[in-house]
Parts: structure tokens; sequence; C-alpha cells
């Protein structure tokens, strides 16, 4: 690659007459992919910036490329940019690029702004350095998962945690200032406890539009804290447009910014128009990856999409790699086994520098795999479904397009764009090598179209909104509450929504729950049994629930044996539980899933019932406390919100065991407890603990990293 060669056609790019805007800015974008290619070529061959490759780095607004040192040749101009865009973003001083510094800039001049950037951006930059410039006193951040709401936390720890307290779980004691970091459902929680935000920030945004299934509780979310809030900022990628009819209340006032501004070049290889891939699709596939993975040792995601794809790339892996020499991956391994099992394939697969991410995983293992993915010499491969893509910011120079399917759908291509996004990242791969094993979905504008649908009339208020929604909306929302008084009876439903009880039923679930309430009373007394200590007195009325639970992962039988197994979870080990009920099929991959559904889907749903069951019997029932045993996977609650900090259950009970803190206890916030881990230090705790494996020490090094400052 010759540098005056491509210099001279990256001004003949920029020079080139325009007559508009759009234009212009397509220009630019191939001109600054030009650029982008040459700082590769010129990283890669360890040759310095000359003055001209400065001058276009500055000219196309990517200010944090400029070198300055004494090795590469900058003039004034580029030196005075570099210095004048750097910011303060809590711990360091970070040049901005051009379109971060305009959005930080509408962010300080108190506009509340809906942004469309890709995956590269560096989003997180301007949040950081809204908060170190204008150290607003409460902020909330609503992300997708508790995985990205980790990731967010661990990096405003390090950064903020002398100056806020940092928020991430239910019943946390607020300070004077408070940074809240939330999936939208815990968010919720928190509805009667904030009486005001500095600033609402909802990251990957798009879920309000496109996740039909937790988009009532977003799409709540965002009403709910909107009226608090000084401002917004609502974050996604690929989007081109927001629907800006009348009806849309969600982003009234909200300014949608498109930014189509790279800091990554996206090379995309495509393999699904050679001959033999026609001749034998999945043999070509097989051999091709295996090609790709070996020519270049390289951080690589596969994009397998379903679960069936992500087993047959772990078998095509496992048979054809070798264990590579690195005693971190064999230590973590051996930890596996231990503590999952020994037919766990993850143990056999990391072995060989081959990590899995999907939704099921235990969140401290997800949180281990991406650490060990981020580090030289470890994991060098993900298998991934779109978990990847909603989970956590992570990308790689590699990434694979395996499989076209996203659950039972094909992909679209809003996902297919947002996981071609992770193929490279600034400082790191300035080009990111896409490989396509599949056809991609045919492009098309995306326009974020927001639903009013009966789920979320179900779950909101008419008085509390009065000023926002529209009469057609309003009407909606009261029809639907004078249907449910006229079921119970009375008007006291309306009160269950005005104080905001009512979080996950669906509207016509919560009809036929009421209905069946109604002519069935004597089998819903039976709710009172969950307070029992006898597991087996859980059975009727769980089977009596579980039809308005939908899709639980199993028959209903093999459900309720796996929650009365769980139950005693902290006595015994996983591998002992999966062993019990092998003869119902539980595997350990089942027992995630399981799990899943036993933390999430059933405690939302008894909550629901619970609160409806007191509004039509006069004789009240709580069963609250089995609601918080389910919502904690019947371990500790404080064993369970340590997995979030990315500590696992195994290495909790030996630190209860060992007598340092008391895990087990109710008095305890987990504030208190991560304050005890600070103070006792890790040293201590390393040393206190009995038959200690080598990996927690890792575990442990990875967790103080993320509770310290």
């Amino acid at each position: 690659m010759d540098e005056f060669t491509v210099c001279q056609k990256i001004n003949e790019l920029l020079s080139l007459a325009t007559d508009t805007k759009e234009r212009w800015r397509e220009n630019e974008k191939l001109a600054r992919n030009e650029l982008i290619k040459l700082l590769d070529y010129l990283e890669h061959n360890q040759i310095a910036y000359s003055p001209l490759v400065n001058h276009f780095i500055r000219k196309l607004g990517l200010y944090p490329y400029i070198r300055t040192d004494e090795n590469n040749v900058a003039a004034w101009q580029e030196r005075y940019v570099y210095e004048a865009f750097k910011v303060d973003t809590g711990d360091s001083e970070v040049t901005l690029h051009r379109e971060q510094s305009a959005l930080l800039k509408e962010l300080l001049d108190g506009n509340s702004i809906a942004v469309s950037a890709p995956t590269s951006f560096g989003k997180s930059f301007v949040i950081d350095a809204f908060i170190s410039l204008r150290k607003p006193a409460n902020i909330m951040i609503i992300v997708p998962t508790i995985a990205l709401a980790d990731e967010t936390r661990r990096r405003l720890q390090k950064k903020f945690a002398s100056k806020y307290q940092i928020i991430t779980t239910a019943d946390s004691k607020l300070e004077t200032t408070n940074i809240f970091i939330f999936p939208q459902e815990r968010a919720l929680s928190y509805l009667d406890k904030i009486s005001n935000l500095d600033i609402l920030i909802i990251d990957e945004f798009y879920k309000a539009a496109f996740d039909k299934e937790r988009s009532p509780a977003l799409l709540k979310a965002i009403l709910e804290f909107r009226r608090i809030a000084k401002q917004c900022y609502f974050l996604a990628p690929n989007i081109q447009g927001i629907n800006e009819e009348e009806d849309n209340i969600f982003t009234k006032g909200v300014e949608f910014v498109p930014l189509d501004f790279n800091t990554v070049y996206t090379e995309v290889k495509k393999y699904y128009d050679e001959p033999e891939y026609q001749e034998n699709k999945e043999e070509f596939k097989k051999k091709t990856l295996l090609d790709i993975l070996h020519i270049k040792q390289a951080k690589s995601l596969i994009y397998a999409g379903i679960y069936p794809e992500i087993d047959k790339v772990a078998d095509i892996l496992k048979e054809s790699r070798e264990d590579i020499q690195s005693p971190i991956l064999h230590q973590f391994s051996d930890w596996l086994k231990t503590n999952y099992g020994r037919e766990y394939v993850l143990s056999d697969l990391v072995k060989k520098g081959i990590g899995i991410h999907n939704g099921r995983l235990h969140r401290s293992l997800s949180q281990i795999q991406i650490r060990l993915f981020e580090e030289e010499n470890s994991l060098d491969t993900i298998i991934s479904t779109s978990s990847i893509i909603e989970g956590v910011n992570t990308a790689a120079e590699n990434v694979v397009i395996w499989s076209d399917k996203n659950g039972r759908s094909r992909i679209d291509d809003f996902t297919y764009k947002n996981i071609i996004g992770r193929g490279g990242r600034m400082f790191r791969h300035f080009i990111g090598k896409i490989f396509l094993l599949e056809k991609p979905p045919q492009e098309k504008f995306t326009q974020l179209t927001f639903d009013f649908s009966d789920n979320l009339a179900a779950l909101l208020s008419s008085d509390r909104h009065s000023q926002t929604l529209t009469r057609k909306q309003e009407i909606k929302i009261i029809a639907f509450q004078e249907e449910i008084d006229g079921l119970i009876g009375h008007s006291s439903y309306r009160q269950l929504i005005d104080g905001n009880k009512i979080q996950s039923l669906k509207s016509e679930t919560t009809k036929k729950v009421i209905r069946h309430m109604k002519e069935f009373p004597s089998d819903w007394r039976g709710l009172a049994y969950l307070n029992s200590q006898d597991s087996n007195q859980w059975e009727k009325i769980i089977f009596q629930i579980l039809p308005f639970a939908g899709d639980v992962g199993t028959n209903y039988t093999g459900f309720v044996s796996f929650i009365r197994t769980l139950s005693a979870s902290w006595d015994i080990s996983i591998p002992s539980i999966t062993s019990s009920l092998r003869s119902n099929g539980i595997t350990i991959e089942k027992f995630f899933e399981l799990e899943r559904k036993v933390s999430f889907v059933l405690p939302a749903l008894l909550s629901d019932i619970n609160e409806i069951y007191n509004c039509i019997f006069s004789e009240k029932i709580d069963v609250s406390q089995f609601i918080m045993k389910t919502s904690n996977a019947f371990l500790p609650k404080l064993v369970y919100e340590l997995e979030e900090y990315g500590l696992p259950r195994m290495l909790s009970k030996k630190i209860c065991l060992s007598g340092i803190i008391n895990l087990e206890s109710n008095d305890l916030s987990i504030h208190d407890v991560l304050r005890q881990f600070v103070s006792i230090g890790q040293n201590k705790i390393m040393q206190r603990i009995e038959n200690l494996h080598p990996f927690e020490e890792y575990i442990l090094d990875y967790f103080y990293e993320g509770i310290q400052n």
C-alpha cells in the first residue's frame, strides 16, 4: 500500500463537488474508510504517521487517532485539536472524535436526544464525560440485560464510586448522589423511591419497539421516569428514523440524531456464493469455518444463532482443535468440571481457547469468559447467540456468521448489522473482518414504531399519565380497567395499577387469572401452602399456576420436580442436582434454562397473582417470602446478588463457611457486604478460605477489580 496514493484518493473524495449534504457525507465516509485502512497498514508495519496522515485524521474528525509523540510528525493544528477535544471522563482525560464532542455538547446544553450510532462509536465516553463535567445528582441508566448492567457498573465504579452510590440491585438505600443501573423490570421497583432524575439514559432503546415480550415494561419505564427526568439520552445502533406520529408519546420532545460515523472499517467476505457452498453446504461451512480460524489467530466471535447450532459448532471445534498451552484455561476447565459437572461441554472447549455465550448461563460464568476473551493468550473464540450483542460491549477482529437464525425466525437486517458491528474496535482492530457463511437478510430502512399495546395499557394508570396520553390511549387504559373491575366486582384493581403493583401479566392472562379465581376459589386458597417449609406442599398450587406462565422449558411435572430439588441448592452442588434429575433429562444446559425460568418468570408471575388474589378474596395471603426465594434461585439473597458482581455461588459458599463474611445474613445489604470485602482485602480472603482452587484466585482478582475504585 502506497501512503501517498491513498492520501491522494482521500483528498479527491473530500474535494468532489456535491449537490446535497447527504452526498457530501457519503463521500466523507468513503474517505474515512480509506484512511482507516491506511492506519491499519501503518499499524501492522510499524510505520510512523506523516504530517499528511495526521492532517487527514483531523480533517475527517477522527481526533483520538492523531499521534503527537516524538516518533510521529504532526503540525500545530493537529496537536491543538488533539488537546482541545480532550475531556475528563472520570479517571482520565480522553480525546473525543468530532461526533462524540458534538453529542456531548447537546447533552451539556440540557437537550434530550435519541442517538443512532455505530457499535464502534464510543458512546460510553460521552456518558462518562457528561457525568464528570455536569456532576448530576441522580442518573438512571436502563440497559437490556443484567450482564450489561454489571459491565456498565464496573466501568462507572472505577471512575465515580467515590462521588456516587452506584445501585444495581433491588432495595438499596439511596444517598444524596446516585447512579442507578438496571434492566427495565428492576428499574420499575424504584418508581416510588426516586423523586427526581437529572438524566434518564436508555441503552439499546430499540428494544422498546422490537422486543414484544419485554417492550411493555420498557415503555412503561420510559413514561414513568421521563415524568421526573430533566433530560433524556436514548442510544441505539442502525436506526434511520423514529415514528413521529401524534400517538408516539415515548419520544415526544426528544430530538432524533442519526450518526453514521464509523471509527473502524468493516471488511465483508461472502462465502455463500461459492459453487462448493451450493453442492454440499454443511461440509463447506465446516471446512471454511476451520480455515477462517486457522488462517490467522485472532479474536473471533461466531454467531450461531440458536442453541442446536451452538452445539454443532462446538462439536466441530472440539474435534478439530488441539488443547492450547495456557495454565489459566486448564485451571478454568478443571474448575468447571468440579462445579458444573465433568460432562459440561464448556470444560473441554475452554482448554482449546473456546468459550460459549448465551442468555441462560450464570451471570458470573458469562462475565468470566468475556474477561478471558478480552485478554491476550487466553480465550480467542466465542460461540454465541444474539446475547453477545445484547449482553456485553465486546468486540473482535473476526466475526463469523454461521447461522441465519435468531430463535425461531430468520435473522433480520437490524440484528445482522448489530452482529457485524462487533467486528473491530477503536485502538485495537482498525478493520473488522466479517465472514458470511449464510446469506445476509435484505437491507431495509429501520424506523422505530412504538406500539401502545393492550399489554402496555394493562400496566399504566390513566390518572398518573393524564398529561401525557392521547385521548385514544387514555380511553384504552380506562376500558381495560373497567373490564377488570367488572370481573372483580369493585375498583381495587385500579389501586394496584396506581401503586405499580402489577408488573408482568399480559392483559389476556390477567383476565384468565381473575376468571379462574372467581370460578374455583377453593383451589386458590392453596396459595398459602407456598409458605410451607415442606416442598411437597408446593406441588398442587404450582401446577395450578403454571398454565399462566407460558413456556417453562419442560413439562409441568418436570418443572415442579426441578423447583423442589433446586430449593436445596445452597446445600448441594450443581452436579448433585443434575445427577438426581438425570432421569428427567436435566443436563447442565437444561439446568441453566430451568433455573432462569424459576428465578425470572415464576417470581414475576407469582407476585402479580398474589396481588390479584388479595384484590378478590377477603382473607389475605402473603407469599412474598417464597417469591423472594425463587427470585434468588433459593440461594441466600446476598449470594445471588454477588453473582451479578462476578462472584460465583460456589466461591461465596467457601467464603461463608470460612466465617470471614456472613453471606447468609438477611440484615446486611449488598453495599454493606461489598464494603466488608474491600475492608478485609483480597489477600486475607484468600488466606482464610480452605481448599481454594487456583482458578478461584483469578475469579477473586476479577471480582475485586469490579468493586474497588
